[in-house]
């Protein structure tokens, strides 16, 4: 998938000052994405320290990384297993934990965030990286649906932050959406381009705008069948169907929302629909409010629109 130029959506010229190289990422967030851009980035060579606030926490997801590489290895190496080991040691080198992201900042080129969706949990985050990190580093939100402006304003490097939004799972999924906000520096924008090459990804440029690029015609898409299921125009099987064999979707919207997360989808409408309650396309769904009011929020709770073993 090709990627239109930030330079010319911005009105920067090609002669831009260059961009600075990444080297050094501090992650913070041990959970699936966090743990996901920790492995990609190892494997790409890059050093990585993985911050989280328990011991627990980052035991798990160094366990979930070396299991991921393992299953990489398998393949990759298939005939020398001697081979493979090698290759998660040698990647499993390049990361490290820690639960004290003071210490961690101070020696990062990038800091990228993949925490919880609480915009004031993100600008007291980076408001306390602000006061930590070098002049040079980058801050980075992995934020699916909320303004980048918005969880930077609580720093002083508007021109130093940006948004990489990687896709689950991050080390199977090539996308990256690189978001660049109206401070967000040519050199800032350029570099974060640079390191989604550097990790092999597919990156993307967008302005910050609601749910960027894949969020802003998936989300409403989602919502739109909803609607036509709730007006009893199609039954939710047959509109998974139709999508599946007429649009040549591997899932239809009932199975993509309930793999996404109903809350996750709830989340990112209610944010558009207090933000924007006039546009049509975030209006809210009452079964949308009522699944996940009972705790019916998909695969993960094993029911949401179809049930699960």
């Amino acid at each position: 998938m090709a990627f239109f130029s930030h330079h010319v959506s911005r009105g920067f010229s090609s002669s831009a000052v260059r961009s600075s190289v990444i080297k050094h990422i501090t992650v913070i967030g041990g959970g699936l994405m966090g743990a996901g851009i920790t492995q990609v980035a190892a494997s790409t060579g890059h050093t990585v320290t993985l911050v989280d606030m328990s011991e627990d926490i980052l035991t798990k997801s160094v366990k979930g990384i070396e299991g991921s590489l393992r299953r990489v290895a398998k393949k990759k190496f298939a005939d020398k297993p001697e081979a493979g080991e090698e290759f998660i040691q040698k990647v499993m080198q390049n990361v490290s934990t820690s639960t004290d992201v003071a210490s961690a900042v101070p020696a990062s080129d990038l800091v990228l965030e993949a925490i919880v969706e609480n915009i004031k949990v993100k600008q007291d985050l980076f408001g306390r990286l602000d006061k930590l990190a070098p002049e040079h580093t980058i801050f980075a939100s992995n934020t699916s649906s909320l303004p980048i402006m918005d969880i930077a304003s609580s720093t002083n490097r508007l021109d130093r932050f940006g948004g990489l939004h990687f896709f689950n799972p991050v080390p199977m999924m090539k996308l990256v959406e690189v978001i660049g906000t109206s401070a967000t520096s040519q050199k800032t924008f350029d570099s974060l381009l640079n390191f989604s090459k550097a990790l092999g990804k597919t990156p993307v440029s967008c302005k910050d705008t609601p749910g960027f690029i894949v969020n802003r015609l998936l989300v409403p898409y989602m919502m739109e069948a909803l609607r036509l299921y709730e007006r009893g125009d199609a039954c939710k099987e047959d509109i998974d169907i139709a999508m599946k064999l007429g649009a040549g979707y591997p899932m239809g919207p009932f199975e993509l929302s309930d793999y996404v997360g109903l809350d996750t989808v709830k989340f990112i409408v209610d944010g558009w629909s207090a933000n924007s309650p006039d546009n049509p396309l975030f209006a809210q769904s009452e079964l949308l409010n009522k699944l996940v009011a009972e705790g019916k929020l998909g695969r993960k709770t094993g029911e949401g629109f179809y049930k699960y073993k």
